[in-house]
């Protein structure tokens, strides 16, 4: 707290910008922690919010359905043609939690004790207990290292450790425990946020959901950031052909507007809740499930990403990032690039180790803020991930400023 700067007062958004109390512009290259796809103050999704608002601003979800609930969970659900259902929460962090006892109680629901859940070692899946245990051990987690759930957990198959990743769940699967304890694999898949921005490649993923499926582990896929277009695609799991038996869905879900979260899952995890056994009933609800108002911006974004050629946007972006990656990869102070859809990321030389407390960050956040660009480097790690709306002239103020900060170490 002490080490903090002042906050800057935000009053108003538009677009890719934000603008504080005194009206000085920023462009916003982070899209507010990952959430804003489709621009600031976008006025279909607000003037959809103010008509659901006037109408049912909240029913209980428990008994209760409503209309904007319905629309949203066909809307999904026709983009996960392998998934059937949905279930409704509001925030990243919950809809793992919701996918992580969803895979339990699957287990349990049968009969069978299966407790074991495998991850990344370098994976970040949000705060709350149940998240941070199949998160990496670290920064984030160190309090409470005593009092989190044992995981299995497996090295990130980035570039060149592909097989020793591929080989080490092989050999939880025919270890002493075996699949038979094994209840699900969780994976940020293609790009772990906040571990670093480390990218892996479709075809390794695919070849560890098709061990998990041989062996019949539950697979579950965070995409609550890569969700929506980030990685060029709807998710990021769409690049496989190995396809998650449960999806966590967040972060872009309202384009930004309003906390909402959606967890989903084949057809098959679903069955092993119903029954006349009220004991397997899925014990999880929040006071504002389903809200409709944020249905109704959820149903708005997803409105505004088929209807105003986000694709279009997203491949625009691609192409910049790639050429931005492309005149930066030789840079002295650049250490490696990765780029995957609408994510640029590249990680700095440095004399301190690469990690999230790296000190390099402050300097370069304040730089930024200085430059009136909103970008927040984890650790010595600096990544652009801007909303698809942002104009090429404003990508291009965005990279010049970060040519001139490395002119600076």
């Amino acid at each position: 707290m002490e080490t903090a700067l002042a906050s800057i007062s935000i009053a108003r958004g538009q677009g890719s910008y934000l603008y504080d109390d005194k009206r000085t512009q920023y462009i916003d290259a982070v899209s507010s922690w990952w959430t804003n796809i489709h621009g600031h103050a976008h006025p279909y999704i607000a003037q959809k919010i103010f008509e659901q608002a006037q109408t049912l601003e909240h029913v209980i979800f428990a008994g209760f359905t409503h209309q904007p609930a319905e629309k949203l969970a066909e809307k999904i659900l026709a983009r996960i043609p392998f998934h059937s259902k949905i279930f409704y929460s509001d925030n990243g962090s919950t809809a793992v939690e919701v996918a992580i006892k969803m895979a339990l109680q699957y287990w349990w629901n049968k009969g069978e004790e299966r407790e074991k859940i495998i991850a990344f070692k370098d994976s970040y899946h949000g705060d709350t207990f149940g998240a941070m245990s199949i998160s990496a051990r670290g920064v984030f987690t160190q309090p409470y290292h005593r009092l989190l759930f044992d995981v299995e957990f497996i090295d990130t198959p980035v570039k060149g450790h592909e097989q020793k990743t591929v080989e080490q769940l092989y050999n939880l699967i025919k270890g002493p425990a075996g699949a038979a304890q094994i209840a699900g694999f969780i994976f940020e898949p293609l790009i772990l946020g906040s571990g670093g921005m480390l990218m892996y490649s479709e075809q390794v993923l695919d070849e560890l959901l098709s061990i998990c499926n041989a062996n019949n582990i539950i697979t579950i896929a965070d995409e609550v950031m890569t969700g929506f277009g980030r990685t060029g695609k709807f998710l990021a799991t769409d690049y496989c052909q190995n396809k998650p038996d449960i999806i966590c869905l967040s972060k872009g879900i309202t384009g930004g507007f309003l906390p909402f979260a959606a967890t989903t899952c084949k057809e098959e995890i679903y069955q092993a809740f119903l029954s006349n056994d009220k004991s397997k009933m899925f014990f999880h609800g929040h006071s504002y499930t389903a809200n409709p108002v944020g249905c109704a911006a959820a149903i708005a974004s997803l409105e505004v990403f088929e209807n105003e050629n986000t694709l279009e946007k997203i491949s625009r972006l691609e192409k910049q990032h790639s050429k931005f990656a492309d005149s930066i990869k030789n840079h002295a102070q650049v250490k490696e690039v990765r780029q995957r859809g609408t994510i640029v990321a590249f990680e700095l030389n440095t004399k301190e180790e690469t990690g999230y407390l790296n000190t390099v960050r402050d300097k370069a956040y304040q730089f930024f803020i200085e430059n009136k660009i909103i970008l927040r480097p984890l650790g010595n790690v600096i990544y652009i991930m801007p909303p698809y709306c942002i104009s090429n002239e404003d990508l291009e103020q965005v990279y010049g400023v970060i040519y001139s900060f490395l002119d600076t170490l």
